[in-house]
């Protein structure tokens, strides 16, 4: 039997920068995007803000988020759908906050992505880049449909 679990993700893009988490070592040591796991009786917005927040300290509002992509992912038994929103709008300094997690948050070129970037979000941030509102991913595909860039 398979489980189903929703995520939400932010796309903070500037200047041709997107922003992202650099995990420690013992968290897998790879960038990420910020955002986690729908918890209780959140909906997919109130846990971004929730998650942005307690990760990069930062305050976002419902109304400046925008639904970018929804990906569908299957990770071992589970099938995982992670929603993607963007926003240019936020109050506060971003700061990495969970520190036992993120070792700290970087403005990274959307063309030349850190080497230890995850696979999921180059796949995501490829698919963004193309128009793609929806994309299928396994680790055993590495990402199902076009491939656009050459990571």
């Amino acid at each position: 039997m398979s489980n189903f679990i929703i995520k939400a993700r932010l796309i903070l893009e500037q200047d041709g920068k997107v922003l992202l988490l650099a995990q420690t070592s013992e968290n897998g040591g790879k960038f990420t995007l910020p955002g986690g796991t729908v918890e209780g009786t959140e909906f997919a917005k109130e846990t971004l803000i929730r998650e942005c927040e307690e990760e990069i300290g930062i305050k976002l509002s419902a109304n400046d988020l925008d639904l970018i992509h929804v990906l569908h992912k299957k990770k071992g038994k589970d099938n995982r759908i992670t929603i993607y929103f963007a926003t240019q709008n936020y109050k506060g300094t971003l700061h990495a906050k969970e520190t036992d997690k993120f070792r700290g948050v970087t403005w990274c070129s959307i063309h030349k992505l850190p080497v230890k970037t995850s696979m999921t979000v180059k796949h995501v941030l490829g698919q963004v880049k193309m128009g793609e509102r929806y994309s299928e991913f396994s680790k055993k595909s590495g990402g199902i449909g076009k491939k656009i860039w050459n990571w």
